[in-house]
């Protein structure tokens, strides 16, 4: 199995460093344009990323919210990751209208592959929502489009040897402390 490439965002589109009070306002925007044109009835987050812009819309809408594992793997002859579906849909999608939210969407092969297995678990009606729009796939409902690389406020820093740290992925990305 060749081995993972290493994280190579393009510079050039530059850098969206999201702070948690942004992301609290994206989120709020776009829970606010789901409520003004459809009512659903449950929200799936696309783990990992998308399940906290989920949980937060899911919370303004005040409508019970529920993950799906969708993750990157590698296939024996590309180099590229695929995504795939780990676990199971969540039962209770079965006749119900079903927001899936991730945190972006740039190809649309994330979402479309969550989609794809909420429908297949039943649901009535599926729509589509991001924080950020990044590329060509246009989701039912977005807060912001960018062609920036986007910087989470929970991925900015993570544990390392019990502190907390830059994120390595990023560096000479972001500003340094």
């Amino acid at each position: 199995m060749p081995a993972p490439q290493p994280y190579a965002p393009d510079p050039s589109k530059g850098v969206m460093i999201v702070d948690w009070p942004l992301f609290g306002e994206l989120a709020r925007a776009l829970a606010v344009r789901v409520a003004r044109e459809w009512t659903p009835e449950l929200v799936v987050g696309i783990a990992t990323a998308g399940v906290v812009p989920g949980a937060a819309v899911a919370a303004m809408l005040d409508l019970p919210f529920h993950s799906i594992l969708i993750s990157r793997r590698h296939h024996a002859e590309h180099v590229r990751e695929t995504p795939a579906v780990f676990g199971v849909v969540p039962g209770d999608v079965r006749g119900r209208r079903v927001l899936v939210v991730d945190q972006t969407c740039d190809s649309g092969a994330t979402m479309r592959l969550a989609v794809n297995a909420v429908g297949n678990g039943g649901a009535s009606d599926i729509r589509t929502a991001v924080s950020f729009k990044t590329g060509t796939y246009v989701p039912d409902y977005f807060a912001l489009a960018t062609q920036s690389m986007i910087v989470l406020p929970w991925d900015r820093e993570i544990m390392i040897y019990g502190e907390l740290r830059p994120n390595p992925k990023y560096l000479g990305l972001l500003p340094q402390p």
